[in-house]
């Protein structure tokens, strides 16, 4: 049985994003998030109608500020009591996760594609989505960029502006460009 570009990037495998059932999808989600972004702000809601229906869940108490986008939506799953401030971007290729009371800063960026190195392969749209998990607790500063494949524990911290290329453990502080453990 050959195998959609969905069921690809939904197993980890090298799919082509330039699929009529994955353009679809990301209609849905640019629908979504339009509905998201000019909405009035409603006190008595946290988490948009929209959003909520496009995520794969969403614990209570979870608020997305305006504006924001992802790519799919359907992979995404937060915790409760869940912030995430303006700007926010989540590229959800594979699964994100983000757990309990964990907050985003301003234009935190989390990307979950990687796109082929091959400089003609990637021109074929070919990537492969490798999941993004935030744990409980978590706080992300603004403007910092978690890649494909990472892993931040319980209570770690990520500096404004950070770009995280690898895993960070529980509790640790991690700063700059790439993120490194912070000392003192």
């Amino acid at each position: 049985m050959n195998k959609s570009e969905r069921q690809k990037m939904q197993e980890g495998e090298w799919y082509c994003c330039l699929d009529s059932e994955l353009s679809a999808l990301r209609h849905q989600a640019r629908v979504a998030v339009h509905q998201h972004n000019t909405a009035l702000p409603d006190p008595a809601e946290n988490l948009s109608p929209p959003l909520a229906n496009l995520f794969t869940a969403a614990g209570e108490n979870c608020l997305i500020e305006a504006p924001f986008h992802c790519a799919y939506g359907v992979n995404i799953r937060l915790g409760n009591n869940v912030y995430m401030n303006a700007g926010c971007t989540i590229l959800d290729t594979a699964p994100v996760s983000i757990g309990d009371g964990t907050m985003l800063g301003p234009n935190v960026q989390i990307y979950c594609a990687q796109h082929h190195k091959d400089r003609e392969l990637r021109a074929t749209g070919l990537e492969i989505a490798l999941p993004v998990t935030l744990g409980a607790d978590v706080w992300i500063g603004g403007g910092a960029i978690i890649l494909p494949g990472v892993t931040i524990g319980d209570g770690a911290i990520v500096g404004a502006g950070a770009v995280v290329t690898k895993d960070v453990a529980a509790d640790q502080t991690v700063t700059g460009n790439p993120a490194r453990l912070r000392q003192g």
